[in-house]
């Protein structure tokens, strides 16, 4: 029986695994760039490094098959991205490495981790990673881990929380238009950016 429990440090590989398997616009990115670690390192592995308490996972009993990932405060974790993080990036993906212009987008990615951050971060601070695989999707778990990331960020007095999505995703887009997330103003064709307060009822 499948069922959301906090992060481990065990489940980094299948954590990895997912963001990989979800990578493109929902479907399945392996091979698709010059290393399978590229999307991972940038959208799940600094997260679980910089604040595994607000990572939550879903078990299946064998393994993770989904998860959402957060931090509290993003600029905050650009700082640290910056930091301690990007160093070990660019010595893994250099950027004149990348085998073709898929790559050096999403290299670019890794790159400006202060590029994603919306204008409105002082109405949301905090921002999120989710991705299930097919295995897990329709049975209420997307819903079930927002609700959980949520109620561990207003624990902490977080007021609102923002994603960004691939514009081509569009059953994400649905789904997150259920639970009452709403587009930003700055938020841009190419890059949708959504937002919810930690107080909705998701």
């Amino acid at each position: 029986m499948s069922s959301i429990r906090p992060y481990h440090p065990a489940d980094r590989d299948d954590v990895y695994a997912v963001c990989v398997r979800t990578g493109a616009s929902g479907g399945d990115a392996t091979g698709l760039y010059s290393s399978d670690d590229l999307l991972p390192d940038i959208f799940a592995g600094p997260y679980v490094a910089y604040q595994p308490d607000l990572a939550f996972v879903v078990d299946t009993g064998d393994h993770v098959a989904g998860y959402v990932i957060g931090v509290a405060d993003s600029l905050a974790f650009a700082d640290w991205y910056e930091a301690e993080w990007l160093p070990g990036f660019v010595a893994k993906h250099p950027l004149e490495a990348a085998r073709d212009e898929r790559d050096r987008r999403v290299i670019g990615f890794g790159l400006d981790v202060r590029g994603a951050i919306v204008p409105e971060v002082d109405r949301y601070p905090a921002h999120l990673h989710i991705d299930l695989l097919p295995e897990l999707q329709g049975q209420g778990f997307g819903r079930s881990l927002i609700r959980t990331l949520l109620n561990a960020l207003r624990e902490r007095g977080v007021p609102g929380v923002y994603l960004t999505m691939s514009a081509t995703n569009h059953g994400a887009r649905a789904f997150y238009e259920r639970l009452g997330f709403a587009e930003l103003p700055s938020s841009t064709p190419e890059a949708p950016a959504l937002a919810i307060s930690t107080d909705a009822q998701v």
